[in-house]
C-alpha cells in the first residue's frame, strides 16, 4: 500500500489515464449534453471503448482483471467530469458483474471479451414500474416453451436502457422467493421495445428508461444459472457492483464540487481580499474537505476489502450511504459559498453537481434502505453475505471448454495499454 488509500502505482497510472481522457475527450462536450438532455451514444461507445468495461474481467476473456478499486477510481475520475458518463460506466458495469459471477463457460466467452472490447454495453434490468425496489414483487414473466422462453413485462430505469446491447433480465418462472431467474436478452431482439428517451433532473446524457418485453422469445441457453437464480443475479449485482460503483460516481461529483469552490473562493475578491480568507468561507470548505476524505476513505476501503476477498458487506453499504449523502452536503454548502453564482449554469457548474448527485439516492437501495442493512449488521440479523459468497472480483475461465476465440479476442489487444 503506497497511501491511506491502498492505490498501489498502477492505480495512480490508472488514474492519470482516465483523467487526461475525461479532460480531453468529455468535458468538451459536457455543454452539449446539458443543452441538448438526450442520450450521448457516440460519446458512451468512445468511453467503452478504451476498455474500462474490462477492469473486472479476467484477462482471459480479454480484460484487463485489475479488480474493484480500479473500477472505482475509473468511474470516479469520469465522473469528476461528467456524472452522466460516470453513470453510464457503472450501469454497464453492473450488467456485466451478472454474467462473470453466473455466465457459464458459453456465456462467458461469448460476451466478455466483448463487453471488455467496448463492442457490447449491457444492462441490468429489475425494477418495475409496479414494484420498484421490491425485487419479489416482480411480474415480469418467462414461460417456458420447448427450448425457448417466452418473456413478457415492462421494466423500468433501465442504465443504458436506450444504448444497450444486452439486456439482463429478471422475470418471474414460478410463483415464491425462488420463483426469480435471469436471462439475456440481445436488444435487437424482436419483442423488445424501448419507449421514448424522458430527459430527467440531471445526468444529461446518460439513459435509464424503459424497456418492455412482448412475448420476446429467447432460447433456454440464454438463462443466467438455473432457475430460481433471478433473486441472487439481482441481489449481488446491486450490493457487490451497484452500491460501490454509485459511491464511485458521488465520490467524482464530491471532488468536482471541491474543486470548483475552491477554484471561486480564492479568485473572487471581497473587501479587498480573496473570498477565501474570510473565516465563515474557510470554515465551510473545510467542511467539504473533511466529507471528502471521509467519503473517499469509505468507499476505497470498501473496494479494498473486495479485491481481497473479504467480508464487506456493511462497508459496501456504508460506503454509498456516506458517498451520496455527503456529496449533496458538500453540493450545498458550496452553493452557500458561490451564492446566487450557483445558480446559473453559464457562471458555475456547480447547479449541475448538485442535480445530478441527488440521483445517487435512490438506485440500489435508498439511504433509508442502506441504514436497516447496517442496522441488521449491528444486531447481526444481516442473512446473506455476498462479499464472501462471491470472493473473485473477476471471471475466471472454465479450461475444458476451450480458449476463446480469435474473432472475439479482435479489437481487444489495445485496451491493457490505456489503463496503465
Amino acid at each position: 500500500m503506497v497511501d491511506g488509500y491502498h492505490l498501489t502505482p498502477r492505480h495512480t497510472r490508472l488514474r492519470d489515464t482516465v483523467r487526461a481522457f475525461a479532460e480531453a475527450e468529455v468535458r468538451p462536450r459536457v455543454a452539449e449534453l446539458e443543452a441538448d438532455r438526450g442520450v450521448a451514444r457516440d460519446l458512451s461507445r468512445q468511453i467503452a471503448r478504451q476498455g474500462w468495461l474490462g477492469v473486472t474481467i479476467d484477462p482471459a476473456y480479454g480484460g484487463l482483471g485489475l479488480g474493484h478499486l480500479a473500477k472505482t477510481i475509473i468511474i470516479e475520475e469520469l465522473s469528476r467530469v461528467s456524472a452522466a458518463m460516470g453513470a453510464m460506466l457503472q450501469a454497464s458495469h453492473l450488467g456485466t458483474a451478472k454474467i462473470i459471477h453466473f455466465g457459464d463457460d458459453t456465456q462467458k466467452r461469448t460476451w466478455l471479451p466483448a463487453i471488455a472490447a467496448g463492442a457490447c454495453l449491457p444492462t441490468i434490468a429489475v425494477t418495475e414500474p409496479g414494484s420498484g425496489s421490491h425485487v419479489l414483487g416482480i411480474t415480469t414473466t418467462a414461460v417456458r416453451d420447448g427450448d425457448d422462453y417466452l418473456i413478457t413485462g415492462t421494466k423500468t430505469f433501465v442504465g443504458n436502457s436506450h444504448i444497450g446491447d444486452l439486456h439482463g433480465v429478471v422475470a418471474r418462472t414460478r410463483p415464491g422467493t425462488r420463483g426469480l431467474s435471469a436471462f439475456l436478452i440481445e436488444a435487437d431482439r424482436p419483442g423488445v421495445r424501448l419507449t421514448p428517451h424522458e430527459p430527467s433532473m440531471g445526468l444529461h446524457g446518460f439513459s435509464f428508461g424503459e424497456i418492455v418485453f412482448d412475448n420476446c422469445r429467447i432460447p433456454a441457453a440464454n438463462r443466467l444459472g438455473a432457475e430460481g437464480d433471478g433473486l441472487d443475479v439481482a441481489y449481488s449485482s446491486s450490493v457487490l457492483y451497484g452500491r460501490p460503483n454509485l459511491a464511485a460516481v458521488a465520490l467524482g461529483i464530491h471532488q468536482a464540487v471541491l474543486d470548483t469552490t475552491t477554484a471561486y473562493a480564492t479568485s473572487q475578491r471581497r473587501y479587498g481580499k480573496p473570498l477565501a480568507d474570510l473565516p465563515t468561507v474557510r470554515q465551510r470548505i473545510g467542511a467539504i474537505q473533511s466529507r471528502l476524505m471521509v467519503a473517499r476513505l469509505a468507499a476505497y476501503h470498501a473496494v479494498h476489502l473486495l479485491d481481497s476477498g473479504r467480508p464487506c458487506d456493511a462497508e459496501l453499504v456504508n460506503a454509498k450511504l456516506i458517498n451520496a449523502e455527503h456529496a449533496i452536503d458538500s453540493a450545498r454548502t458550496a452553493m452557500e459559498i458561490h451564492a446566487a453564482h450557483g445558480l446559473h449554469p453559464a457562471q458555475s457548474p456547480l447547479e449541475r453537481y448538485f442535480r445530478d448527485a441527488l440521483h445517487i439516492v435512490a438506485p440500489a437501495g435508498t439511504s433509508d434502505i442502506q441504514l436497516l442493512r447496517l442496522a441488521e449488521h449491528a444486531l447481526g440479523t444481516t442473512k446473506q453475505p455476498w462479499s464472501t459468497r462471491f470472493r473473485s472480483s473477476a471471471a475466471r475461465p472454465t479450461r475444458q471448454r476451450g480458449a476463446v476465440t480469435p474473432e472475439l479476442r479482435a479489437g481487444t489487444s489495445g485496451a491493457g495499454s490505456l489503463a496503465c
